[in-house]
């Protein structure tokens, strides 16, 4: 069995496996489900200077098919992270990188001021963000722009920072350079438009250009959602690091997975019908906790959905899951599922 413990830029890491930002909260969440020492690492959250509310008017709507939200990008600030929210982080057991966005170039180097602070190993600096002051051009489509704002973050960030790049420009091996040339530790790459949103295939080509145009090492993203594809990611690519999104949705176990399949060659059997159940009902009792049981409920349709995939009469499920309001509904509904599963 080979070890998969790396230090990356510097810090000591269990596995070159990242938590990508938006999909595992700020890691508290995650850490109820899984052993953190075993990830790699956590890219939290986005983190503005200052709260962010997201979008005004209907945020979310019930439709006979499901729901609709328009969340826009919120998050509580820097600061509120670091007062409520970091002394817990610290306990993980993982490295930490905080997320940062921004509307100016002022912005993103008041955070990452006030993120160089112990406990977060890194800085990811999310640059598709709107630039209001330059027309609403994203920094990360013109390389002058990236270079200027990677540069002003290096000169008060105490962390590494890593430079997480845009695919909707014409040639991103530019951007990569420019990223390199003003100072950055590290890019991150997904390979996935802003076109193709959530559909087709991610272009991993994009990320084997990129690691073959810098010096400095490339995390690659994109369609990571069995250790099958983590091991032929870094195949094609030769990225240094593998960023996890979208697969950690219904299975937090991914992590797992694939640190089992590169160490052993081996796949972890998938979780019983009933381990299974019992994460999806803490899930929505987090959620419940979180944000009522109206919006909460409606929000698990399409957890439990994720969660339930690929197990006996699952599609059958997805649409009773539809009309799931309460969470005696949803667990008297899960259990008579895994009864069926089991059976």
């Amino acid at each position: 069995m080979s070890s998969l413990a790396v230090n990356f830029l510097g810090i000591p890491m269990a596995s070159p496996l990242i938590g990508a930002s938006g999909t595992v909260g700020f890691g508290l969440e995650l850490a109820k489900f899984i052993d953190m020492k075993k990830i790699g690492a956590i890219s939290g959250k986005g983190l503005a200077p200052t709260p962010w509310n997201g979008n005004n008017g209907t945020r979310i709507a019930e439709t006979t098919s499901g729901m609709l939200n328009c969340i826009g990008l919120e998050n509580p600030g820097a600061p509120y992270f670091l007062e409520h929210y970091l002394p817990e982080v610290k306990k993980l057991g993982c490295p930490y990188i905080a997320n940062m966005v921004g509307k100016s170039v002022e912005e993103y180097a008041e955070c990452a001021k006030l993120l160089s602070v112990p406990g977060i190993s890194a800085l990811e600096v999310n640059i598709s963000c709107p630039n209001v002051k330059e027309g609403a051009i994203a920094f990360g489509q013109k390389a002058d722009a990236l270079f200027g704002i990677t540069q002003e973050i290096k000169r008060h960030a105490k962390q590494p920072v890593i430079m997480k790049l845009s695919p909707n420009v014409t040639d991103i091996t530019e951007m990569a350079k420019a990223a390199e040339a003003a100072g950055a530790a590290a890019v991150a790459v997904h390979g996935r438009t802003r076109e193709q949103y959530y559909s087709g295939k991610a272009d991993w080509d994009i990320i084997r250009q990129v690691k073959e145009a810098v010096s400095i090492p490339v995390i690659g993203n994109g369609d990571v959602t069995s250790p099958q594809k983590a091991e032929e990611l870094v195949k094609q690519t030769g990225c240094d690091g593998i960023m996890i999104a979208r697969g950690a949705q219904g299975n937090p176990w991914i992590f797992a997975q694939i640190n089992h399949f590169l160490e052993t060659g081996e796949e972890l059997p998938k979780p019983s019908p009933k381990e299974m159940v019992e994460m999806v009902l803490r899930h929505a009792k987090m959620q419940i906790a979180f944000k009522g049981e109206f919006t909460g409920m409606r929000e698990m349709r399409k957890h439990a959905a994720w969660y339930t995939g690929g197990y006996k009469h699952a599609s059958r499920l997805r649409s009773l899951l539809n009309e799931v309001e309460t969470y005696e509904q949803l667990e008297e509904l899960l259990e008579t599922f895994a009864s069926y599963n089991e059976a």
